[in-house]
Parts: structure tokens; sequence; C-alpha cells
């Protein structure tokens, strides 16, 4: 009616704007967007207080071999403690994070929240190999990769643990950080990419970076867990990631309920 005003929307308390839940890309859960990288450690973490949550719940790093079950089947994980004391290498055994990002993707794709059935992935950093091999019985075509030092271990754990008749399929690829990818890797862009403890210096996170970036098609979803160890290096990465992505927290109550831990954070991210 004419004279009358239409009213203006209220304004979006700072709370809010805070606490800005989404989807993310191929993720159908709920995340928390990171809009203040500083607010987001302080947050991590004042509430979580990783310092006071027991360390490797999950793993035990000095036994040759881990067992956990995941997808119908029991897996056995071998592992290389020895390896341990040389400087720069800590893919040689399990982590906190590494299990439960590989739980957390077993439990979304049941839960209906991720797809894998047909996906193509690439895992980063990928270590023993338990969440690329879970992610291959899941149903996707999974490369995982890491530095060529790591790859035999690597190797023997996939054939270990990947037999008969898999919904998906793995192979495993020498990667370095930073290093310009092959095309086996970016065409087509994946689906996915995921990670576990890949942030664990200022340097890793450049080169991380640059990998994600040139990886990561518009379509990729990224999903990263972490230790809380270093809130300084976390923080840097959350700054560089947020200038290529959008960043996203996953709540723990949408993480597999036997396999959570006030130590690890999961992230999800989606090119902008």
């Amino acid at each position: 009616m004419a004279g009358i005003a239409e009213e203006a929307p209220p304004p979006v308390a700072e709370e809010e704007e805070e606490n800005v839940v989404a989807e993310l890309g191929l993720y159908k859960g709920q995340v928390k967007l990171v809009i203040d990288c500083e607010e987001e450690i302080m947050l991590l973490w004042a509430i979580q207080q990783p310092i006071f949550s027991k360390n490797n719940a999950f793993v035990s790093q000095s036994s040759l071999q881990l067992k956990i079950d995941a997808c119908g089947r029991s897996l056995s994980i071998l592992q290389s403690p020895s390896s341990l004391g040389t400087p720069g290498v800590t893919g040689s055994v399990m982590w906190d994070s590494g299990i439960i990002l590989g739980k957390f993707l077993e439990h979304s794709v049941e839960s209906g929240k991720i797809s894998l059935q047909g996906k193509n992935v690439v895992e980063l950093g990928s270590g023993c190999g338990l969440v690329g091999c879970i992610a291959a019985l899941l149903g996707a075509r999974v490369i995982l990769t890491d530095l060529s030092d790591r790859l035999k271990l690597l190797r023997k754990n996939v054939e270990t643990n990947l037999y008969g008749d898999e919904r998906g399929s793995a192979r495993v690829e020498e990667l370095t950080w930073g290093d310009d990818l092959d095309k086996d890797f970016t065409d087509p862009s994946p689906d996915f990419v995921i990670g576990s403890d890949v942030v664990y210096s200022e340097g890793a996170v450049v080169d991380l970076m640059e990998t994600l970036v040139e990886l990561c098609g518009k379509q990729t979803t990224v999903v990263l867990a972490g230790e809380l160890r270093n809130d300084a290096i976390l923080e840097y990465f959350l700054e560089a990631a947020s200038k290529e992505f959008v960043v996203g927290r996953v709540d723990e109550g949408q993480w597999h309920p036997d396999y959570r831990s006030s130590r690890v954070a999961i992230y999800v991210l989606v090119k902008i």
C-alpha cells in the first residue's frame, strides 16, 4: 500500500554471525563456519581443553600392529615404531586423528551425510594407510599418497587389508607437497581430498596449501582431522586456508559415537 514503508529486516546479532552453521560441499552434515581464525583457536583451547584429554586414546605406538574393526572387516595395520626416532617421520605409526577420521567417514556414510561410492578420493600424508583403506571399503576410488620413504609400509597395509570383493579401489602414489602435480591427480579433480595430522609446522602448511589449491576443483570437498598440539600453527593454517577455501568445523556430535576426543578437530573445506 502506498505510503507504508516496508520494515527493514532485524539486524543479525554478533553472536549469531559467529556461530553460522551450514552444509559444505559434499558433506551433508552441519559445520560451524570459521569466520574469525583467532577466535576459533581460543574457543577450541578454552572449550575442548585438549591438554587435559588422554593422549593416544585409540592407538598403541609401541606395537608393531594395530587392529581395528571397520566396514564389517577386521583391519590389521602394520606400524614401524622404530622409525619414530627419525626426525620428521611420524607416518610410521597411527595417531588418534587417523583413527577418528576413518571412523568418521564410516559413520558419515552410514548416516547419509557422505556418499563415497564411486567417488574419486586423494588422501594426503597417508602414513600407515588406515583412512584410505576405509574410504576404499566404503566404495571410493582412492589414491593414497606420501613421501617415497613411506611407501613400502603404506603399500603393505593396502595389500593386507584390501582383498576379495571390494566396493572401491586403492592405489599408492608418491606425492611431495608443493611439487607440481601429475595429471593423474587433477584430471578429473577429486571429489574428496582427505588427510589426518597434516598440519604440524608452518613450512608444511605452505607446501600443503600449494598442493590443496592445485589439487582441488570447485566441486572438491576437503576433510581434514588433526590433533590439537600447537595453537599458533593451527591458526596459521586456518588463516592461509581461509584465503582460498570456505572452512567449517564439524562438531563432535557428528563423529562416530565411540571415536571422539577433545584433542582432535575435524574441518571441511571447499574452494571459494
